[in-house]
């Protein structure tokens, strides 16, 4: 499955309210936190993919999340399963993969026709908007759709961010030392 996504920093105030108003779904508050893992035999950072699993409400999922496919938003193949957290942490481990970061975050969902909307506050960070979409065809489309969707919110094309939460949280941390 290929997840069409695009993110943006944004005020979650204003955007709460111009959600209701156009009727946009709450769908719950979740707690993320995301532990990154790196190849032992190539440098995720350097192909753009992404390992990780993610811990939300006591339930862990491992995702792969392959090279971005367009150079405007963060389109790519994404594949997800369910797994036992400590598990699936020890298997990497034994493999040889090594942590190579740590997001944590609050997400408030919202959903709106085929999109989910999340207000992301992003530890060390602060606030950003990620719409998404699930899709196997018609990509460019749902691409355009998205970023129309955005623009009604008041979030520009040129305003969308490409650079992970991961990359930020570990350029920031670069920064500092």
């Amino acid at each position: 499955m290929i997840e069409i996504e695009v993110k943006a920093r944004a005020s979650h105030r204003f955007l709460r309210e111009r959600l209701a108003a156009m009727g946009a779904k709450p769908e719950g508050i979740q707690e993320h936190l995301d532990t990154y893992y790196n190849s032992p035999v190539r440098d995720f950072s350097t192909t753009d993919e992404a390992l990780r699993i993610r811990s939300v409400n006591g339930r862990s999922v491992l995702t792969y999340k392959g090279k971005k496919l367009d150079s405007v938003s963060k389109t790519r193949p994404e594949f997800e399963t369910e797994v036992d957290g400590d598990s699936a942490r020890s298997i990497l481990i034994a493999l040889g993969f090594f942590e190579s970061g740590v997001v944590s975050k609050r997400r408030e969902l919202f959903s709106y026709r085929n999109m989910t909307i999340a207000l992301d506050s992003v530890e060390g960070l602060g606030e950003f908007i990620e719409v998404e979409e699930q899709a196997d065809c018609n990509i460019e489309e749902r691409c355009d759709e998205i970023f129309s969707f955005l623009e009604g919110l008041g979030i520009r094309k040129e305003d969308s961010i490409r650079t992970s939460y991961l990359e930020m949280v570990l350029e920031k941390k670069k920064e500092k030392n």
